[in-house]
């Protein structure tokens, strides 16, 4: 990340939704498939690098953080989730930092990238959020497990959509993976993307069920073979969420994918990343391997509940010189 870059982010912060395209996918390639494969060793050596690689200081620091406040999926997937609690959740989403301090760092009007709910809350999501231009996204298809009876998962994605969210979380069928049923894992995808019509889809692993990173690799090609719009490593309910090593094998997938097809497709990492130090890793890591493109909204996603108030106290402490308490920056 070079400080000329962080200068052009600064000013470019928040960009529009409007204009990102669909995947349209592609025919099931085993041979490609079955030429995957992923050095752990390697992997894991090159993933240890990242944090020590690039370093951001002061004004461009900020700006980095800037760009990541505006690649968030505010989250909330709680069982204990009301109207009030997202209503609230979509306040902070259009004004995720105080006035003030947006005021002085050249960046009013910053919001986040989407909200993202259960069904059962779409339409107070999409209530809340009108006018803003902020999508609101909608965890599908039997979430977190994905087990529910098929036929009801293709109608949760419909009845999601009919509600008026423009973006759909779907989680993979991981038996499929786990035994080798790549045909299987591309139909279920296929007729997920269908079923979400002009909604962008977002393919969700769970990484930390999926055994290894060769896995991680092939799972990651059929999903964008069959028409994801983005990737997504975890639900945030498993036990291992986003990982460093995890995401380098997706992004490569995300690379090669575009090398044989010219088809950009998104990246997001969710669960577990609630440091801001940690985004601007993520961030350096999209820069690196995929290239400025992939520091937007249109092709990468956090997928953070917690994220948001710790970058929000080190954009406070840098227009301030102070740190305040984590208790004053509230998601909802």
């Amino acid at each position: 990340m070079t400080d000329t870059t962080a200068e052009t982010h600064t000013a470019t912060a928040r960009l529009p939704q409007v204009g990102a395209s669909h995947n349209p996918g592609m025919p099931l390639d085993m041979d490609w498939v079955a030429r995957v494969q992923a050095n752990t060793s390697a992997i894991e050596r090159r993933a240890a690098t990242l944090p020590g690689r690039r370093s951001v200081k002061k004004a461009h620091q900020a700006a980095w953080l800037a760009r990541a406040i505006s690649c968030i999926d505010l989250t909330t997937l709680a069982g204990d989730d009301t109207p009030g609690r997202v209503r609230r959740l979509c306040a902070k989403a259009r004004q995720p930092v105080r006035e003030d301090l947006l005021q002085d760092l050249g960046l009013p009007g910053l919001t986040t990238g989407a909200v993202c709910v259960y069904h059962e809350m779409v339409p107070v999501a999409v209530e809340a959020l009108a006018g803003s231009g902020i999508p609101v996204a909608a965890v599908s298809t039997g979430f977190p497990a994905g087990l529910s009876p098929y036929a009801l998962r293709v109608r949760e994605i419909e009845e999601s959509v009919k509600a008026g969210a423009g973006e759909i979380d779907i989680v993979i069928s991981r038996r499929h993976v786990l035994t080798g049923n790549w045909q299987a894992l591309y139909d279920e995808m296929r007729e997920f993307r269908a079923a979400c019509g002009a909604a962008h889809v977002k393919a969700i692993l769970a990484t930390g069920e999926l055994g290894t990173l060769r896995n991680v690799g092939r799972a990651s090609l059929i999903c964008m073979m069959a028409g994801a719009d983005f990737i997504k490593t975890s639900t945030g309910k498993e036990a291992v969420n986003a990982t460093l090593p995890v995401s380098l094998v997706m992004v490569r997938a995300i690379r090669a994918y575009r090398a044989a097809t010219g088809i950009r497709v998104g990246y997001k990492p969710a669960g577990g990343i609630s440091k801001a130090k940690d985004a601007l890793v993520y961030l350096a890591l999209m820069k690196e391997e995929l290239g400025d493109d992939w520091l937007r909204p249109e092709l990468f996603r956090f997928g953070a509940s917690s994220l948001l108030g710790d970058i929000e106290r080190q954009l406070e402490h840098h227009v301030t010189g102070a740190y305040s308490a984590s208790w004053r920056h509230a998601s909802a």
